[in-house]
């Protein structure tokens, strides 16, 4: 009676997914970053507290994924579309379409016959992302929890600007200036980063139904909502929407290890991870025209991991770091 564990590290927040053999989700913990990954990471295992049954294997994801790995002993390390996939397929078999809003990047990926055919990204801009969502109803001097649904109570949305991040926040500024009722401001809003979101990740590119919306920014009702007025689709919303790329890096890892794929994981424990000791470090390395930039983490005051390096010089924990 094993289970699995998936840690979801990304800009700004952390998630972590506890699954037994059968997928099922055990236990799940979503928290903000607050700055410090390192710090998340130990916080999510200190809430999970004493696993019922031995930890079978481990996955990481997200943008930490490779510091993540270390701290916790990971054997299976993935990157966010893979995961986010994995996870969408798990819940609707038959899904066409994932789009993703987190804390800064957004994405879509689709799907045929439950494989992966192809994804976008956010580059530069993060418009309708979670942090600028949360920046604009700071100002609003509205709860981001309430956001949502003051766009569902609007009756004339404002048109507002939403080629980037920068326009959509000087233009909305311009409208509440002229008096317009907050609730048709972030109606207008909501409609400009939906149609931003399709124009920049999406790329007017055909979005087949089953879709799921996942990620965050799902929980906003006016996102949703200005989602499906402009696809005339309705969007599928997963009980788990907010980890479902830690429950995705679970899945592999536990598929790996019944394939076997992976041995036993090197997991460190609960308790260990939690009360650790980490300190990052760093250097470039100027043996070569590549000048990679090397990190390093000691865990307890002893060289755990390194990675960075283009050519794998510094993969052996032995080589000695140039002064």
């Amino acid at each position: 009676m094993s289970c699995f564990i998936g840690v979801d590290v990304g800009s700004l927040t952390t998630k972590l997914v506890l699954i037994d053999r059968e997928k099922q989700v055990l236990f799940s913990r979503y928290r903000r970053n607050e700055g410090g990954p390192i710090e998340a990471v130990q916080a999510v295992f200190s809430e999970l507290g004493q696993v019922p049954r031995p930890v079978a294997a481990v996955g990481t994801t997200g943008s930490g994924r490779s510091l993540a790995a270390v701290m916790i002993g990971a054997d299976t390390v993935v990157n966010e579309i893979t995961a986010h996939a994995l996870a969408a397929r798990e819940v609707e078999p038959g899904v066409n379409t994932v789009i993703d809003i987190g804390g800064q990047d957004s994405k879509i990926i689709y799907l045929q016959q439950g494989v992966s055919v192809g994804f976008n990204m956010n580059t530069v801009c993060a418009a309708g992302t979670g942090s600028f969502l949360d920046h604009q109803a700071s100002r609003l001097n509205i709860p981001i929890e309430q956001f949502g649904y003051y766009a569902l109570r609007a009756r004339n949305p404002v048109a507002i600007a939403g080629r980037c991040g920068v326009f959509a926040e000087s233009d909305l500024i311009h409208k509440q200036q002229l008096g317009y009722l907050k609730e048709d401001l972030i109606a207008g809003l909501c409609l400009a980063l939906a149609k931003n979101y399709l124009t920049n990740v999406a790329r007017n590119r055909k979005i087949e139904s089953p879709v799921l919306f996942q990620g965050g920014v799902a929980a906003n009702e006016g996102i949703r909502w200005a989602l499906e007025k402009m696809l005339s689709l309705e969007l599928i919303i997963p009980e788990h929407y907010r980890v479902m790329g830690a429950w995705g890096a679970a899945l592999l890892a536990r598929q790996r290890l019944i394939a076997g794929e992976r041995t036993a994981a090197s997991f460190r424990g609960v308790s260990s991870i939690a009360a650790g000791s980490y300190t990052p470090r760093g250097f470039i390395c100027t043996h070569c025209a590549n000048s990679c930039e090397i990190s390093e983490l000691y865990i307890d005051g002893q060289l755990a991991s390194r990675w960075g390096s283009r050519c794998g010089k510094w993969e052996a924990l032995d080589e000695t770091v140039p002064v």
